[in-house]
């Protein structure tokens, strides 16, 4: 029997190694994966030069308090900020923290500004922003907050139909103590919803004339996943605050948060730390990951290969219409939307060796490294066409 706690509902499958998108279990199957980690390899398994990387930094030292310069984080805080909008960089060790630390800056900054009051967090309802105490509440989840009471305090909640062109609701949400809107920009465990390009617009726009924060939680969809470094480039803006994670490790944990300068300046030393947060060894990974997605041609290529898959994705839907209901996402952030149960579907896949996660909404989740080649997406179209005809019979 496990000692494991059964917070998590484990399939009944390990694996023993990886290579690039496959990964192979312990009783010596071969399966595509298309969960990496759940957005989380974003170079596929044992990628060498990540491999390289650890082992070189191992070498030398994996771990100094943040009490010392760090180097390696020098580096990739730089590297960060010079291809965002962001000036200033707040390392963690993953995407609730990151989430937990925009909270607290949004909070800080109008509090170093003079106004307490303006403390609430506006969030949509049923998003996801990870798994701590005030995430939960963040994301306006009865099926996250139940059994996890009193209630945190400090989140108001607008719900995705409100985000239409014009926003007739939102408006009305914005009170005197807004300090913030936060939204995924591509709703990830919601069930692989973009905030469409208008939208995201207007709440900038929108924050603008308000005097808030835009905070735009890029945990899931940056770091090239969405075919852009991140995806609230495509709506041509600039938020104010931008919490990541997953991606940037390529299976390392690593959290960060993004910042500009003048929301930044209000975090003084002792307002925020973290003890593993941007220590050595990965900063070093991440390094190493942003030395692949900087290449010239790399994000075009997950723009090329992600169009691709769409296409012939929304192809099979059209062969199935009774199984597949809608095809949804931005770039390698893919959903399918069932008319079917996900769960057996997710299974029959798995039965035929590709590996898929479910989202919110009746969504199977599908999440290639970004390095995918494409006779392996072709492979996965075969089994998830094939997967369609036995539903459809």
């Amino acid at each position: 029997m496990s000692a494991l706690a059964k917070n998590y509902n484990r399939r009944k499958i390990a694996f023993k190694r990886g290579k690039g998108s496959f990964l192979y279990s312990t009783n010596g199957k071969k399966y595509l994966d298309f969960v990496q980690g759940i957005a989380v390899n974003s170079l596929g398994h044992a990628n060498p030069k990540l491999i390289r990387a650890i082992q070189n930094q191992s070498r030398k030292i994996w771990h100094v308090s943040n009490a010392f310069l760090i180097p390696e984080g020098e580096r990739l805080a730089k590297r960060l900020t010079n291809k965002t909008f962001a000036e200033n960089v707040i390392f963690q060790n993953s995407g609730a923290e990151a989430t937990e630390a925009a909270i607290k800056v949004a909070r800080r900054y109008f509090y170093v500004k003079g106004k307490p009051k303006k403390n609430k967090i506006l969030c949509i309802k049923n998003s996801f922003h990870g798994r701590t105490i005030a995430a939960i509440y963040a994301s306006g989840s009865k099926k996250m907050t139940e059994g996890f009471g009193p209630k945190v305090t400090g989140f108001d909640h607008i719900e995705f139909k409100d985000f239409k062109p014009r926003f007739p609701n939102l408006k009305n949400k914005i009170k005197k103590n807004t300090a913030a809107i936060m939204v995924e920009t591509v709703m990830g465990e919601g069930g692989i919803k973009p905030i469409p390009v208008k939208c995201l617009k207007y709440l900038r726009k929108i924050c603008n004339k308000k005097k808030i924060l835009l905070i735009l939680d890029e945990v899931q969809c940056g770091i090239g996943r969405s075919g852009k470094f991140f995806a609230y480039e495509y709506a041509n803006i600039k938020p104010d605050i931008v919490p990541i994670a997953k991606g940037l490790g390529g299976g390392f944990p690593i959290g960060a948060l993004l910042m500009t300068k003048k929301v930044a300046s209000s975090m003084v030393p002792g307002t925020h730390g973290s003890t593993f947060g941007g220590n050595p060894l990965a900063m070093s990974v991440g390094n190493a990951v942003l030395d692949e997605i900087f290449k010239i041609g790399f994000l075009k290529n997950v723009q090329k290969i992600s169009k691709y898959f769409h296409l012939e994705l929304n192809k099979i839907k059209n062969d199935y219409p009774h199984v597949i209901k809608e095809v949804r996402g931005l770039g390698l952030l893919i959903g399918l939307k069932l008319f079917n149960n996900q769960n057996k579907f997710i299974k029959k896949l798995e039965d035929n060796k590709l590996l898929t996660i479910k989202a919110a909404e009746n969504v199977v989740r599908i999440l290639p490294p970004l390095n995918v080649k494409k006779s392996e997406i072709n492979l996965a179209l075969k089994i998830i066409k094939k997967v369609c005809r036995d539903f459809n019979t």
